[in-house]
């Protein structure tokens, strides 16, 4: 909670795109990167995650990930 009793934000972003092998985390073509959004939490940043992860099922070198942007912007902080 922050100081004014408000839940804290602890952003998310779901982004996602084609890896040039199963192996790496190397992305074929970064401008085709694929942002989905930036969430408020990890619940709704996974929703988004699943139904992107969904969509792309049949493609195995497509890949969505979840960054925990809040521990980017504020690292000392001990949450989730």
């Amino acid at each position: 909670m922050t100081e004014t009793g408000e839940k804290k934000q602890l952003l998310h972003l779901v982004f996602g795109g084609e890896l040039q092998s199963l192996e790496g985390l190397q992305f074929k073509d970064l401008s085709a990167l694929d942002i989905v959004g930036i969430y408020p939490d990890y619940a709704s940043a996974l929703v988004a995650w699943r139904g992107k992860a969904q969509q792309t099922v049949d493609n195995a070198h497509m890949r969505y990930f979840i960054v925990h942007m809040h521990r980017l912007l504020d690292p000392d902080t001990k949450s989730a």
